[in-house]
């Protein structure tokens, strides 16, 4: 089914491989980063804490206006190839401000934010350009193909990330993803796809996606749940390589090798999270995703002993987790693909995201702050227990016994 999909559907197929570039090059950076700030900004954990939450800050600050933005004058596309652009010129900031011996953390944290911020337009645009391309029977080939590619980025992103600042520097790295970026908007300008009419223009427009998440049962629990699991894993986010790489002694390279060796199970979930969908259902599929995606992350504060012993549960943690997160991702996107109307659909991504990535902000401060009181072991223990917990909103809900895609919501005044 899926290489039939590419084959008839142009549009997609194009779109499918510039986010395939541009998912690869995010891992570069997602790696480079981080290692930047320890390796040669020497960042303590609370400015850990802070750069990653300037990061996800963008969600909490424009997703809601983004959303209503889009849905109100249309034009995603064009959305998307603008937020391309304009990514590829901040990252490179980076290695120009390093090769002028100007490079600093508040600089890394400004290009980090404004990267979100148009990084937040993309992501509320892509979902309806989304369904723009495809038929409603594909939704679960098109998410698995699409995740499938995040999955495999996941494999060769962060080796080649730790390969290239061990061997020239984290900014030098960023040009990578700078480059992906380019190729995402010049795939995105070939394709020319109907987008669906933007909405009307009425009364409460602005607030129209939160009232549709408030509504929905569907959309409710599965709000609560995502937003428990991603606080406490952008908390565990925040510090896993600076503990990985100033406790536990591993260095760039092999750090890269172990993020890589576990996305293994990335690419394992992207195959198997379609066929989950359909034996189990999507929805107690979904269910299971948020179990396996979270409970692993224990292993990284459980290591310890030999390096061999400490490398073989750091790739444990990073296996199970990128299986679950595939897993849980593909069935919740065809899940909303399908139950979200048309004329809402931005708003509703909009509303959902500045809940669901705006508390990750707060997380990361949240994890960075614990670590400077209580010490970044028990911190990550915590922190990782604690995001296992969010499943548990998932119980009362309808998902756990949802078998098939839902129908499209009606859309009431």
């Amino acid at each position: 089914m899926i290489p039939q999909l590419l084959r008839r559907a142009g549009a997609f197929r194009w779109y499918w491989v510039g986010q395939t570039v541009s998912l690869f090059g995010d891992q570069i950076t997602y790696v480079a980063v981080p290692l930047v700030a320890v390796l040669y900004l020497h960042a303590s954990p609370a400015e850990m804490g802070y750069l990653v939450a300037a990061a996800w800050l963008p969600y909490l600050l424009f997703a809601l206006q983004a959303g209503a933005l889009v849905d109100r004058y249309g034009h995603r596309r064009l959305i998307m190839i603008g937020a391309d652009l304009g990514r590829a010129l901040l990252l490179l900031t980076v290695p120009a401000a390093a090769a002028l011996h100007h490079l600093a953390l508040l600089q890394l944290y400004a290009v980090i934010f404004l990267s979100g911020t148009l990084s937040t337009f993309f992501n509320v645009s892509m979902a309806t350009l989304f369904v723009s391309m495809l038929e409603r029977e594909d939704y679960l080939h098109g998410q698995s193909l699409l995740n499938g590619s995040r999955a495999f980025s996941f494999v060769g992103g962060p080796a080649v990330a730790g390969a290239l600042v061990q061997a020239f520097s984290g900014p030098v790295a960023l040009v990578v993803d700078a480059f992906s970026f380019l190729v995402s908007a010049l795939c995105l300008w070939r394709i020319k796809p109907v987008e669906p009419a933007i909405g009307e223009r009425g009364p409460g427009h602005f607030l129209e996606g939160v009232r549709f998440i408030a509504r929905s049962p569907v959309m409710r629990g599965s709000l609560a749940a995502t937003t428990t699991i991603n606080l406490f894993q952008l908390s565990y986010s925040a510090l896993a390589v600076l503990y990985v790489v100033r406790y536990l002694h591993i260095g760039p390279g092999l750090l890269g090798a172990i993020l890589s060796g576990g996305a293994v199970g990335g690419l394992l979930g992207s195959v198997l999270a379609g066929r989950l969908g359909r034996r189990l259902g999507v929805g107690p599929a979904y269910t299971l995703g948020c179990l396996i995606f979270t409970a692993p992350l224990v292993l990284t504060p459980l290591a310890g002993g030999p390096q061999v012993l400490v490398v073989a549960m750091l790739l444990g943690a990073a296996l199970g987790s990128s299986l679950g997160v595939m897993v849980l991702d593909i069935n919740v996107g065809a899940i909303f693909a399908a139950l979200i109307p048309n004329t809402l659909r931005s708003r509703v991504s909009g509303a959902y995201t500045v809940v669901n990535y705006g508390v990750r902000p707060v997380g990361s401060v949240l994890g960075g702050l614990a670590a400077s009181f209580f010490g970044v072991r028990p911190t990550l223990f915590v922190v990782t227990i604690a995001a296992m917990a969010g499943v548990l909103f998932l119980l009362p809900s309808p998902i756990p016994r949802m078998r098939e895609l839902p129908e499209p919501a009606a859309v009431t005044p």
